[in-house]
């Protein structure tokens, strides 16, 4: 084993979270960067939820205030619950691929912010019905 290998390994070990990476082997890079970008998708998605929240919040609508201020809330918070979520499925995915295992096989997320998308489109139906 050459130098550079060791140095290579020692680098890898050196790796967080040590519970995706201190394991396996290394994938090939397209996979690692491609797990990277739907991490940084659902980042960006995030993001949308708490700038949709705090508009929502601020713009001047024909609806009741606290239908209002029911969906404001849900876009902040699920803009603030979103990132834990893509982290660990992404330290998951990224395990995965390591361990030359099948990839996880979750649809939390999608299913998640489609019930959130359902309830506060029923929201919004309510208050424009009220308002």
């Amino acid at each position: 084993m050459s130098s550079s290998d060791t140095s290579e390994t020692q680098d890898v070990k050196q790796r967080r979270p040590r519970w995706v990476f201190e394991e396996g082997d290394e994938p090939d890079p397209r996979f690692s960067l491609a797990n990277e970008r739907t991490f940084l998708a659902w980042i960006r998605t995030s993001m949308a939820f708490i700038a949709a929240g705090v508009a929502f919040h601020a713009v001047t609508l024909q609806i009741p205030d606290g239908i209002k201020l029911a969906v404001s809330v849900l876009l902040l918070v699920a803009g603030i619950v979103m990132p834990p979520f893509a982290w660990i499925k992404r330290g998951l995915t990224e395990r995965a691929m390591r361990k030359n295992k099948p990839l996880p096989n979750s649809m939390f997320e999608e299913y998640a912010v489609g019930a959130l998308l359902v309830v506060i489109g029923i929201l919004l139906g309510i208050g424009i019905s009220l308002g």
